[in-house]
């Protein structure tokens, strides 16, 4: 058996891009170009974003050349800096493209977590002021990687930070999917860019895409599928500059028949 996957038209998405996507301001508009036209295929658009390239190593490096990073409190608030920077300029980017587009820190859309800085997890999201964002026809633009303790502190989400942001901001806003756009084309048997044999999956269940997390494999941080389970968000992995192709769907037959996305066997 194989699976065939349709896609049809969505209401609702969520696009996040990683590091790679949002490098230098020339990925950045590209990004932000695909954002645009997802928005004008008649679909509400939210967009997360990760921090530029290397700027968290870079950020780590000024705390080590003052003090080092062992205040976990400062180094989340420090850390944050290069996600709102990251979705500062894709707001700009989109409305260089004449649509509208309004910033959002991980506080300022909802995201609540416990007080494991450095490894925060989301305890909760309040869509609200990214839904009155799209009532006003915005794209809302989330800084990914972190969020807010209830005592107002700024914490961070840990690796792949933003991937569960993506997810968690889908499940909050009943969102038909959500898509990572990354460097690969989606999810390989074996990496894409050393062996050129590898093959790309059309669709990964939850359960095998949590294995080959735990595995190693770095195409989506395993908190976030964990989470994109319990929630039954449906994922979709794809690349940046291909942005054409379908990419790799991760999720249920449940998780399908709650979405647009219809997933049949076939021989």
């Amino acid at each position: 058996m194989a699976y065939q996957v349709m896609i049809v038209r969505m209401a609702r998405l969520v696009l996040k891009f990683g590091g790679t996507s949002v490098a230098d301001t020339d990925l950045i508009r590209k990004a932000a170009a695909i954002a645009v036209r997802v928005a004008n295929q008649g679909n509400e658009v939210a967009v997360v974003v990760s921090a530029m390239g290397h700027t968290t190593d870079h950020l780590i490096g000024l705390a080590d050349g003052v003090s080092g990073s062992s205040n976990l409190r400062e180094m989340d608030a420090l850390l944050a800096t290069g996600e709102q920077a990251s979705c500062a300029l894709m707001s700009m980017a989109i409305q260089a493209l004449g649509k509208t587009a309004r910033s959002f820190t991980g506080m300022q859309a909802g995201v609540i977590t416990d007080n494991a800085f450095s490894c925060a997890k989301i305890l909760d999201v309040n869509p609200r002021a990214l839904e009155e964002s799209f009532i006003r026809k915005e794209i809302p633009v989330v800084a990914g990687f972190q969020g807010v303790t209830e005592a107002n502190e700024i914490t961070t989400l840990g690796r792949g930070g933003s991937d569960t942001t993506a997810v968690a901001l889908a499940a909050a806003l009943k969102a038909e999917r959500c898509d990572i756009y990354t460097d690969v084309g989606g999810v390989y048997t074996a990496d894409p860019r050393t062996n050129a044999e590898a093959r790309r999956y059309p669709f990964v269940s939850y359960d095998e895409m949590i294995e080959l997390a735990r595995a190693g494999a770095q195409v989506l941080a395993l908190k976030s599928v964990e989470l994109a389970k319990e929630k039954q968000v449906v994922v979709r992995v794809r690349s940046t500059f291909e942005p054409e192709d379908e990419g790799t769907l991760v999720g249920s037959l449940m998780a399908f028949r709650s979405s647009a996305v219809t997933v049949s066997l076939v021989k």
